[in-house]
């Protein structure tokens, strides 16, 4: 009887996420000519081009700077909202997670009105006598674009794991005389770790494909690997290097994935 209830999400799975897989893969191994439509591994070899691998290093790159800047940012802030000393945290919490039902486009336009150069942070400069300063169409504007979207993604599982810490735990520490930053990071801390990696997996994965915030903030001027992906399948209609593109992409983030949780297995190991 369990397994008939498992059927709609095996057919929402099939539909949505395998049949699009299995085309992606498809349109990257195959090429029409006129003899037909015939298999090549052309795609994949212009990947190599030193401009895509540019984009490549620079996406990956912002990914991975965002996400640190993140998890910095989002460890200490769950840790205060999980904190039984902090007063009110269900209700900072609910602030914390207000701005994610806004659009994520519009979240993006938000930081043009503020960073423009006729904008209030430099309307605000200029009335107390510093120059205007140039804050857009560079990296540190898409990773400013990037860190701000997803926090939260970072700051909610950290926070569900930490909440769920059995208080029992750390007055033991405490009984054997372990101070407060010898209980954050020998208990706290590696209990954490099963929040921080999914924060990191869920902060990473979107950060290093995302093609909105560059082309908005960055002005175009810094394209990530998104972009051209958006460009090969919306403008110049080379769906096969645009899959190409799309399913390297899609394996080394799975790489990724893969080595980050296999330092959580060992990290898990390392604590017990």
């Amino acid at each position: 009887m369990k397994r008939w209830f498992s059927l709609p999400y095996l057919v929402w799975m099939v539909i949505f996420i395998t049949v699009p897989l299995l085309l992606i893969l498809f349109y990257a191994v195959t090429e029409r000519t006129d003899q037909g439509l015939v298999f090549t591994a052309n795609h994949f070899k212009q990947i190599f081009d030193p401009l895509y691998l540019k984009v490549f290093l620079r996406s990956f790159k912002i990914a991975f700077i965002a996400t640190l800047i993140c998890l910095a940012l989002g460890y200490p802030v769950a840790l205060f909202l999980a904190s039984k000393d902090f007063p009110n945290s269900s209700t900072y919490l609910l602030l914390f997670v207000i701005p994610m039902w806004m659009n994520f486009l519009l979240r993006t336009y938000a930081w043009l009105t503020l960073l423009e150069n006729n904008g209030i942070i430099n309307q605000a400069l200029e009335l107390l006598g510093i120059s205007k300063v140039q804050f857009l169409y560079n990296e540190g504007a898409v990773i400013l674009g990037t860190v701000y979207n997803f926090l939260p993604f970072m700051v909610l599982p950290v926070y569900s794991v930490i909440v769920k810490i059995d208080e029992s735990v750390i007055r033991a520490a405490q009984d054997l005389g372990a101070n407060n930053i010898q209980v954050l990071l020998k208990v706290i801390v590696p209990l954490s770790l099963p929040g921080v990696i999914s924060g990191i997996t869920m902060v990473f994965m979107p950060s290093v494909s995302t093609f909105v915030i560059s082309r908005l903030l960055g002005g175009g001027q810094f394209p990530l690997i998104g972009n051209i992906i958006e460009q090969q399948f919306l403008l110049t209609s080379n769906w096969g290097f645009g899959s190409a593109l799309s399913f390297v992409l899609l394996v080394l983030v799975i790489i990724s994935m893969f080595f980050t949780n296999m330092n959580n297995k060992d990290g898990k190991e390392s604590i017990l």
